[in-house]
Protein backbone atom coordinates (compact mmCIF):
# COMPACT_ATOMS: atom_id res chain seq x y z
CA UNK A 1 0.00 0.00 0.00
CA UNK A 2 1.47 3.26 -0.67
CA UNK A 3 1.13 6.75 1.63
CA UNK A 4 -1.65 8.10 -0.47
CA UNK A 5 -3.77 4.61 0.27
CA UNK A 6 -2.84 4.65 3.88
CA UNK A 7 -3.89 8.25 4.42
CA UNK A 8 -7.62 7.16 2.56
CA UNK A 9 -7.96 4.66 5.39
CA UNK A 10 -6.45 6.87 7.95
CA UNK A 11 -9.22 9.71 7.02
CA UNK A 12 -12.08 7.23 7.79
CA UNK A 13 -10.96 7.07 11.49
CA UNK A 14 -11.68 10.80 11.57
CA UNK A 15 -8.24 12.31 10.74
CA UNK A 16 -8.05 15.30 9.01
CA UNK A 17 -5.78 15.63 5.87
CA UNK A 18 -3.33 18.10 7.93
CA UNK A 19 -3.66 15.44 10.94
CA UNK A 20 -2.73 12.67 8.59
CA UNK A 21 0.34 14.34 7.50
CA UNK A 22 1.13 15.37 10.61
CA UNK A 23 0.96 11.84 12.03
CA UNK A 24 2.80 9.97 9.02
CA UNK A 25 5.67 12.48 9.82
CA UNK A 26 5.71 11.18 13.23
CA UNK A 27 5.89 7.41 12.15
CA UNK A 28 8.30 8.14 9.95
CA UNK A 29 11.06 9.57 12.37
CA UNK A 30 9.87 7.40 15.13
CA UNK A 31 10.21 10.21 17.48
CA UNK A 32 11.04 13.65 16.64
CA UNK A 33 10.64 17.13 17.94
CA UNK A 34 7.58 19.80 17.04
CA UNK A 35 9.80 21.68 14.89
CA UNK A 36 11.24 18.93 12.65
CA UNK A 37 7.63 17.54 12.61
CA UNK A 38 6.47 20.64 11.35
CA UNK A 39 9.06 21.03 8.89
CA UNK A 40 8.36 17.54 7.33
CA UNK A 41 4.32 18.10 7.68
CA UNK A 42 4.89 21.60 5.98
CA UNK A 43 2.35 22.59 9.00
CA UNK A 44 3.12 25.41 11.54
CA UNK A 45 4.98 24.20 14.89
CA UNK A 46 1.96 25.69 17.03
CA UNK A 47 -0.18 23.19 15.44
CA UNK A 48 1.93 19.91 15.63
CA UNK A 49 1.40 21.00 19.32
CA UNK A 50 -1.81 21.37 19.25
CA UNK A 51 -2.58 18.20 17.02
CA UNK A 52 -0.14 16.29 19.10
CA UNK A 53 -2.50 16.47 22.03
CA UNK A 54 -5.36 14.82 20.15
CA UNK A 55 -3.24 12.45 18.48
CA UNK A 56 -2.35 11.25 21.96
CA UNK A 57 -5.80 11.24 23.04
CA UNK A 58 -6.57 9.34 20.27
CA UNK A 59 -3.94 6.35 21.20
CA UNK A 60 -1.43 7.39 17.86
CA UNK A 61 1.20 9.04 19.69
CA UNK A 62 3.12 9.51 23.14
CA UNK A 63 4.15 13.55 23.99
CA UNK A 64 6.46 14.19 26.34
CA UNK A 65 6.15 17.78 27.13
CA UNK A 66 8.42 17.23 30.52
CA UNK A 67 11.68 17.30 28.33
CA UNK A 68 13.01 20.11 26.72
CA UNK A 69 12.55 20.46 24.23
CA UNK A 70 9.14 18.70 23.80
CA UNK A 71 9.52 15.26 22.48
CA UNK A 72 6.52 13.42 20.41
CA UNK A 73 6.83 9.77 19.91
CA UNK A 74 4.79 7.28 17.80
CA UNK A 75 3.05 4.11 18.84
CA UNK A 76 3.61 1.34 17.70
CA UNK A 77 1.37 0.22 15.23
CA UNK A 78 0.42 -2.85 16.80
CA UNK A 79 -1.06 -0.90 19.79
CA UNK A 80 -2.64 1.58 17.54
CA UNK A 81 -4.16 -1.18 15.68
CA UNK A 82 -5.35 -2.65 18.62
CA UNK A 83 -6.84 0.40 19.95
CA UNK A 84 -8.79 0.96 16.58
CA UNK A 85 -10.17 -2.34 16.84
CA UNK A 86 -11.63 -1.77 20.49
CA UNK A 87 -13.17 1.43 19.33
CA UNK A 88 -14.97 -0.21 16.33
CA UNK A 89 -16.30 -3.58 18.51
CA UNK A 90 -17.26 -1.02 21.66
CA UNK A 91 -18.68 0.96 18.74
CA UNK A 92 -20.95 -1.46 17.39
CA UNK A 93 -23.44 -2.25 20.38
CA UNK A 94 -24.58 1.14 20.77
CA UNK A 95 -25.03 1.92 17.30
CA UNK A 96 -27.03 -1.08 17.42
CA UNK A 97 -28.91 -0.06 20.00
CA UNK A 98 -29.37 3.43 18.79
CA UNK A 99 -30.31 1.73 15.41
CA UNK A 100 -33.66 -0.06 16.92
CA UNK A 101 -34.42 2.76 19.47
CA UNK A 102 -37.82 4.94 19.27
CA UNK A 103 -36.53 6.27 22.15
CA UNK A 104 -35.97 10.03 21.53
CA UNK A 105 -34.49 10.78 25.11
CA UNK A 106 -31.04 9.26 24.65
CA UNK A 107 -28.67 9.80 27.78
CA UNK A 108 -25.40 11.02 26.74
CA UNK A 109 -21.99 11.97 28.62
CA UNK A 110 -18.65 11.52 27.13
CA UNK A 111 -14.97 12.80 29.25
CA UNK A 112 -12.98 14.83 27.46
CA UNK A 113 -9.26 14.50 28.23
CA UNK A 114 -7.83 17.46 25.66
CA UNK A 115 -7.97 21.02 26.48
CA UNK A 116 -7.89 22.11 22.69
CA UNK A 117 -10.87 20.07 22.35
CA UNK A 118 -12.48 21.15 25.60
CA UNK A 119 -11.91 24.68 24.06
CA UNK A 120 -13.52 23.89 20.89
CA UNK A 121 -16.37 22.20 22.24
CA UNK A 122 -17.23 25.49 23.83
CA UNK A 123 -17.23 27.45 20.63
CA UNK A 124 -19.21 24.65 18.73
CA UNK A 125 -21.99 24.58 21.93
CA UNK A 126 -21.99 28.77 21.83
CA UNK A 127 -22.41 27.77 18.22
CA UNK A 128 -25.70 25.58 18.34
CA UNK A 129 -27.49 28.28 21.31
CA UNK A 130 -30.93 29.48 19.91
CA UNK A 131 -32.05 30.72 23.62
CA UNK A 132 -29.82 31.10 26.31
CA UNK A 133 -26.53 30.26 27.68
CA UNK A 134 -25.24 30.24 31.10
CA UNK A 135 -21.30 30.04 31.12
CA UNK A 136 -18.33 30.34 34.09
CA UNK A 137 -14.93 30.74 32.20
CA UNK A 138 -11.61 31.49 33.02
CA UNK A 139 -10.78 35.08 32.59
CA UNK A 140 -7.56 35.00 30.79
CA UNK A 141 -9.57 32.56 28.13
CA UNK A 142 -12.03 35.11 27.00
CA UNK A 143 -10.59 36.73 24.11
CA UNK A 144 -10.36 33.69 22.45
CA UNK A 145 -14.17 33.12 22.97
CA UNK A 146 -15.07 36.48 22.38
CA UNK A 147 -16.13 36.39 19.09
CA UNK A 148 -18.00 33.23 19.18
CA UNK A 149 -19.67 35.01 21.94
CA UNK A 150 -20.51 38.14 20.13
CA UNK A 151 -22.13 36.07 17.19
CA UNK A 152 -24.30 34.17 20.27
CA UNK A 153 -25.24 37.31 21.65
CA UNK A 154 -26.29 38.73 18.04
CA UNK A 155 -28.59 36.40 17.24
CA UNK A 156 -30.58 37.62 20.28
CA UNK A 157 -29.59 34.63 22.48
CA UNK A 158 -29.48 35.40 26.70
CA UNK A 159 -25.83 35.29 27.54
CA UNK A 160 -24.83 34.90 31.25
CA UNK A 161 -21.18 35.04 31.84
CA UNK A 162 -19.37 35.03 34.56
CA UNK A 163 -15.60 35.40 34.48
CA UNK A 164 -13.20 33.59 37.12
CA UNK A 165 -9.88 33.63 38.73
CA UNK A 166 -7.33 36.66 39.62
CA UNK A 167 -7.08 37.58 35.94
CA UNK A 168 -11.05 39.02 36.13
CA UNK A 169 -10.08 41.15 38.89
CA UNK A 170 -9.40 44.23 36.52
CA UNK A 171 -10.68 43.57 32.91
CA UNK A 172 -11.51 46.35 30.82
CA UNK A 173 -14.76 47.13 31.28
CA UNK A 174 -14.98 48.59 27.88
CA UNK A 175 -14.06 45.00 26.17
CA UNK A 176 -17.31 43.92 27.59
CA UNK A 177 -19.52 45.28 25.49
CA UNK A 178 -21.81 43.06 22.94
CA UNK A 179 -20.19 40.34 24.55
CA UNK A 180 -22.75 39.31 27.14
CA UNK A 181 -26.10 39.95 28.43
CA UNK A 182 -24.69 39.97 31.67
CA UNK A 183 -21.12 40.01 33.35
CA UNK A 184 -19.76 39.80 37.07
CA UNK A 185 -16.86 38.54 37.92
CA UNK A 186 -15.20 36.29 40.88
CA UNK A 187 -12.02 36.28 41.79
CA UNK A 188 -11.48 32.58 42.82
CA UNK A 189 -10.66 30.14 40.35
CA UNK A 190 -14.15 28.83 39.70
CA UNK A 191 -15.19 25.54 37.27
CA UNK A 192 -15.64 25.94 33.49
CA UNK A 193 -19.43 25.42 33.59
CA UNK A 194 -21.11 25.98 30.12
CA UNK A 195 -25.05 25.48 29.64
CA UNK A 196 -26.82 26.26 26.35
CA UNK A 197 -30.29 26.04 26.23
CA UNK A 198 -31.15 23.74 29.46
CA UNK A 199 -30.53 20.60 27.09
CA UNK A 200 -26.56 20.91 26.83
CA UNK A 201 -23.52 20.96 29.57
CA UNK A 202 -20.30 21.36 29.62
CA UNK A 203 -18.06 21.28 33.27
CA UNK A 204 -14.52 21.04 33.70
CA UNK A 205 -11.98 21.49 36.27
CA UNK A 206 -10.20 25.51 36.06
CA UNK A 207 -7.00 24.02 36.30
CA UNK A 208 -7.80 21.71 33.12
CA UNK A 209 -7.80 25.00 31.29
CA UNK A 210 -5.19 27.42 32.69
CA UNK A 211 -2.51 24.79 33.50
CA UNK A 212 -0.57 22.95 30.66
CA UNK A 213 0.68 20.37 32.84
CA UNK A 214 -2.94 19.16 34.27
CA UNK A 215 -4.24 15.42 34.18
CA UNK A 216 -8.15 16.42 34.77
CA UNK A 217 -10.91 15.63 32.67
CA UNK A 218 -14.17 17.50 31.46
CA UNK A 219 -17.50 16.16 30.71
CA UNK A 220 -19.70 16.96 28.06
CA UNK A 221 -23.26 16.31 28.75
CA UNK A 222 -26.86 16.21 26.54
CA UNK A 223 -29.83 15.33 29.26
CA UNK A 224 -32.38 17.71 30.03
CA UNK A 225 -33.08 16.23 33.44
CA UNK A 226 -29.50 17.17 34.25
CA UNK A 227 -28.27 20.40 32.70
CA UNK A 228 -31.04 22.24 34.35
CA UNK A 229 -28.79 20.85 37.77
CA UNK A 230 -25.86 22.94 36.00
CA UNK A 231 -28.09 25.86 35.33
CA UNK A 232 -29.38 25.97 39.20
CA UNK A 233 -25.51 25.67 40.62
CA UNK A 234 -24.40 28.77 38.47
CA UNK A 235 -27.55 30.86 39.32
CA UNK A 236 -27.71 29.77 42.73
CA UNK A 237 -23.84 29.30 43.62
CA UNK A 238 -21.74 31.26 41.84
CA UNK A 239 -24.40 34.37 40.30
CA UNK A 240 -25.10 35.93 43.73
CA UNK A 241 -21.49 36.17 45.20
CA UNK A 242 -19.66 37.91 42.12
CA UNK A 243 -19.42 41.24 41.18
CA UNK A 244 -21.66 42.79 38.51
CA UNK A 245 -19.26 44.29 36.00
CA UNK A 246 -21.17 45.21 32.92
CA UNK A 247 -25.16 44.55 31.87
CA UNK A 248 -26.20 45.24 28.34
CA UNK A 249 -28.72 47.86 27.01
CA UNK A 250 -32.68 46.57 27.11
CA UNK A 251 -33.67 45.57 23.87
CA UNK A 252 -36.47 47.16 21.82
CA UNK A 253 -39.95 46.74 21.93
CA UNK A 254 -41.72 44.48 20.89
CA UNK A 255 -39.97 41.50 21.23
CA UNK A 256 -41.20 37.72 21.79
CA UNK A 257 -39.19 35.13 22.99
CA UNK A 258 -39.40 31.30 24.24
CA UNK A 259 -36.53 31.72 26.84
CA UNK A 260 -38.13 33.07 30.26
CA UNK A 261 -35.30 34.34 31.55
CA UNK A 262 -34.18 36.67 28.99
CA UNK A 263 -38.02 37.79 29.33
CA UNK A 264 -37.33 38.45 32.79
CA UNK A 265 -34.44 39.91 32.31
CA UNK A 266 -35.65 42.79 29.59
CA UNK A 267 -39.16 43.10 31.75
CA UNK A 268 -36.26 43.89 35.14
CA UNK A 269 -33.93 46.69 32.66
CA UNK A 270 -37.26 48.01 31.05
CA UNK A 271 -38.76 48.68 34.85
CA UNK A 272 -35.45 50.05 35.51
CA UNK A 273 -35.62 52.72 33.25
CA UNK A 274 -39.37 53.84 34.72
CA UNK A 275 -41.05 52.21 31.45
CA UNK A 276 -44.27 50.28 31.35
CA UNK A 277 -44.06 47.01 29.83
CA UNK A 278 -47.72 44.83 28.63
CA UNK A 279 -46.76 41.26 28.07
CA UNK A 280 -48.77 38.44 26.52
CA UNK A 281 -47.72 35.25 28.15
CA UNK A 282 -48.69 32.31 25.91
CA UNK A 283 -48.71 28.94 28.73
CA UNK A 284 -50.67 26.79 30.67
CA UNK A 285 -52.32 27.67 34.36
CA UNK A 286 -49.64 25.57 36.67
CA UNK A 287 -53.29 24.31 38.55
CA UNK A 288 -53.96 22.22 35.68
CA UNK A 289 -52.62 19.10 34.16
CA UNK A 290 -52.86 19.93 30.60
CA UNK A 291 -54.29 23.12 28.56
CA UNK A 292 -52.97 26.49 27.24
CA UNK A 293 -54.12 29.34 27.31
CA UNK A 294 -52.79 33.14 26.80
CA UNK A 295 -53.36 35.76 29.18
CA UNK A 296 -52.16 39.39 28.78
CA UNK A 297 -51.55 42.40 31.34
CA UNK A 298 -49.46 45.01 32.23
CA UNK A 299 -46.50 44.13 34.24
CA UNK A 300 -46.87 45.33 37.82
CA UNK A 301 -43.63 43.46 39.69
CA UNK A 302 -40.61 41.04 38.91
CA UNK A 303 -39.23 38.89 41.05
CA UNK A 304 -35.12 38.17 39.69
CA UNK A 305 -31.59 38.07 41.03
CA UNK A 306 -30.34 38.58 37.03
CA UNK A 307 -28.90 42.16 37.52
CA UNK A 308 -29.07 43.90 40.35
CA UNK A 309 -30.92 45.29 42.42
CA UNK A 310 -31.90 41.48 42.99
CA UNK A 311 -35.57 41.18 44.22
CA UNK A 312 -35.83 37.73 44.62
CA UNK A 313 -36.41 35.88 47.49
CA UNK A 314 -34.34 32.91 47.01
CA UNK A 315 -31.42 32.84 43.98
CA UNK A 316 -32.97 30.79 41.22
CA UNK A 317 -36.52 32.81 41.92
CA UNK A 318 -37.23 34.47 38.24
CA UNK A 319 -40.97 35.28 37.85
CA UNK A 320 -42.84 38.72 36.94
CA UNK A 321 -46.26 40.02 37.62
CA UNK A 322 -48.95 41.22 35.47
CA UNK A 323 -51.94 42.88 35.93
CA UNK A 324 -54.94 41.67 33.44
CA UNK A 325 -57.63 44.09 34.87
CA UNK A 326 -59.69 41.55 36.41
CA UNK A 327 -57.01 39.96 38.43
CA UNK A 328 -53.25 39.82 39.01
CA UNK A 329 -51.25 36.30 38.01
CA UNK A 330 -47.58 35.61 38.73
CA UNK A 331 -45.24 34.35 35.63
CA UNK A 332 -42.90 31.46 35.81
CA UNK A 333 -40.61 29.83 33.73
CA UNK A 334 -40.50 25.64 32.37
CA UNK A 335 -41.51 23.65 35.44
CA UNK A 336 -43.09 26.53 37.44
CA UNK A 337 -45.15 25.54 40.60
CA UNK A 338 -45.06 28.40 42.55
CA UNK A 339 -46.57 30.74 40.57
CA UNK A 340 -49.83 30.67 38.98
CA UNK A 341 -49.26 30.46 35.10
CA UNK A 342 -46.09 28.55 33.42
CA UNK A 343 -45.17 30.23 30.40
CA UNK A 344 -44.30 28.78 26.57
CA UNK A 345 -43.77 32.19 25.15
CA UNK A 346 -43.87 35.78 26.16
CA UNK A 347 -44.35 38.69 24.29
CA UNK A 348 -43.24 42.02 25.66
CA UNK A 349 -45.04 45.40 24.31
CA UNK A 350 -44.90 49.04 25.25
CA UNK A 351 -48.82 50.13 25.95
CA UNK A 352 -48.81 52.73 23.31
CA UNK A 353 -47.67 49.73 20.70
CA UNK A 354 -50.33 48.11 22.32
CA UNK A 355 -52.89 51.37 21.53
CA UNK A 356 -51.84 51.85 17.83
CA UNK A 357 -52.43 48.09 17.11
CA UNK A 358 -56.04 48.86 18.55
Amino acid sequence: MDERGLADLLSQFGLSEKEIDTYLAILNRGEAKASEVANDADVSKRYVYSISEELEERGFVEVNDHSVPTMIKARPPSEVIERLNGTIETMEPELERRYTSTDDEIEQFEVIKSRPTVLKRIERLLESADEEVTLTLPASLLTRIQPTLRETLDRGVLVLLLLSGPEAENYPIEQLDGVASAVRVWHARAPLMLTVDRSLGLIAPNDMLTQSNSDSNAISLAQRQLVPVLIGSFLGNYWPVAEELHVERARELPLSTPDFRNAVLQVALHMQQGQDVVATVRGRPVATENGEETIEGEVVGVRQGLVKPATNSFPVENAFTIDTGNRRFTIGGEGAFVEDFEAFEVTLERPDEQDADA
